[in-house]
């Protein structure tokens, strides 16, 4: 496996309908770029599920879109600057498919008052090598003989007391 080199992409966009499916594409060409093409698909479901609810709910449609790759994960963030736009509310179902495809997701506000919206992805290796089925090891039984038999009077004799304490306690 080659070496990662950290790769970071930033975009500013007036989202429409029309631009939504371009974002889309533009950020699957930078991971293409990068060598991450495991992650092309979520990375762009996710970034066009949030530039879409945006389109559909905020009134001011300017959006900025960041993309890192640190050599483990690729974390998208998506940046608006609505006031009255609501992840709790507006966003709650855009989020929960997130959620459920992301290995980590996030919202928090800046320093301007804009929410910002993260979800990563990380890669796996093992997803990049097909999995083989491998035989099952023998068991215990297979690999071990079985004692011999141990006559049952010679594990069933009674203990002697040592000092005849027993007989006494009667």
């Amino acid at each position: 496996m080659k070496t990662a080199v950290p790769c970071y992409y930033h975009l500013d966009v007036e989202v429409s309908p029309a631009r939504v499916g371009q974002v889309g594409r533009i950020l699957a060409a930078h991971l293409r770029l990068w060598d991450l093409e495991i992650l092309v698909e979520p990375v762009r479901q996710g970034a066009e599920l949030l530039l879409g609810a945006i389109d559909e709910h905020a009134t001011d449609k300017r959006a900025s879109i960041e993309m890192w790759w640190n050599g483990q994960h690729v974390i998208t963030a998506i940046g608006e600057e609505d006031q009255d736009l609501r992840p709790d509310q507006d966003l709650r179902g855009c989020l929960a498919h997130i959620a459920a495809t992301s290995d980590g997701w996030g919202c928090c506000a800046s320093d301007t008052g804009s929410k910002i919206i993260w979800f990563s992805q990380r890669v796996r290796s093992a997803e990049r090598a097909p999995l083989v089925p491998t035989a099952p090891s023998p068991t215990l039984r297979e690999v071990l003989q079985v004692p011999r038999e141990v006559p049952v009077a010679a594990l069933a004799a009674p203990a002697r007391p040592m000092d005849g304490s027993l007989e006494e306690a009667r």
